[in-house]
């Protein structure tokens, strides 16, 4: 097991409930919804770099990928491992404790790579070539789901977070580098990204997954790579086509 004195999250991690919960952030359930019905999942690769407790390395093993976990928390790893085995998909999901900055991703290499709060978890030099590298690492029908915190966020050293006077999570010193508003949408957009944006959005939120009652502000970014154009109906779901009605039965009788 990690030692708690050097494994900065150990403590949350290291609690009987998940912390950050099981329920992926809304846009990337849409995406299990929506897209593992186009051809993605049976053995397609996904990377979750920065995975933390695990839960979005879970939904997407339970949604049929085959999932490698990137954290620098071993007792994080250590957690998502006995979850994955736990509920049942533990040979589609393996752990590599690593800082993000130094793990090699392949070019083309995954279908879908998430990034949860990691690049604001790194120095802001360090953070664009990550990001190129997530982008680098994606395939041609590749998917992109990434979120951070902002400097909306009240543990932000700078305005307008540093003016909210919101509780603070309790986690905060670990985030280095806040975004400002649009940051992450701009370096999707830049050409050599070669990106699609499908759902974008920055917004505060109340967190109770994990320590004392907190608020966050967040960008959240879910794209695809550029050319490619799975089946989507927005997040929420806005207008997908309904199932028909069930015919009458021929041999019903008749009055």
């Amino acid at each position: 097991m990690s030692n708690p004195t050097s494994d900065f999250f150990f403590d949350a991690y290291n609690r009987d409930e998940i912390a950050y919960g099981l329920t992926p952030s809304a846009s990337l359930a849409a995406f299990l919804d929506q897209f593992s019905r186009d051809g993605l999942d049976g053995g397609a690769r996904a990377l979750d770099l920065g995975a933390g407790a695990g839960r979005d390395t879970l939904a997407m093993a339970r949604a049929g990928f085959h999932v490698t976990s990137v954290d620098i928390s071993e007792r994080g790893l250590q957690r998502i491992a006995e979850r994955a085995k736990e509920f049942g998909v533990g040979d589609r999901v393996s752990t590599k404790v690593s800082d993000v900055r130094q793990f090699q991703m392949p070019a083309n290499h995954y279908d879908v790579v998430i990034g949860t709060t990691v690049l604001d978890h790194v120095p802001a030099e360090d953070a664009k070539a990550v990001w190129s590298s997530m982008v680098g690492s994606l395939g041609d029908r590749g998917v992109l789901f990434v979120e951070v915190h902002t400097t909306e966020d009240p543990g932000s050293p700078v305005a307008p977070g540093c003016d909210n006077d919101a509780p603070v999570s309790e986690t905060a010193d670990a985030v280095v580098n806040y975004f400002s508003p649009n940051q992450l949408a701009s370096w999707a957009i830049e050409p050599e990204s070669k990106l699609r944006i499908l759902n974008y959005e920055e917004r505060l939120e109340w967190d109770y997954t994990h320590g004392a009652e907190h608020m966050h502000g967040k960008a959240i970014l879910l794209a695809v790579r550029s050319g490619y154009h799975p089946k989507w109906y927005g997040q929420p779901a806005a207008f997908p086509r309904q199932p028909p009605p069930h015919s009458h039965d021929n041999n019903s009788s008749r009055v």
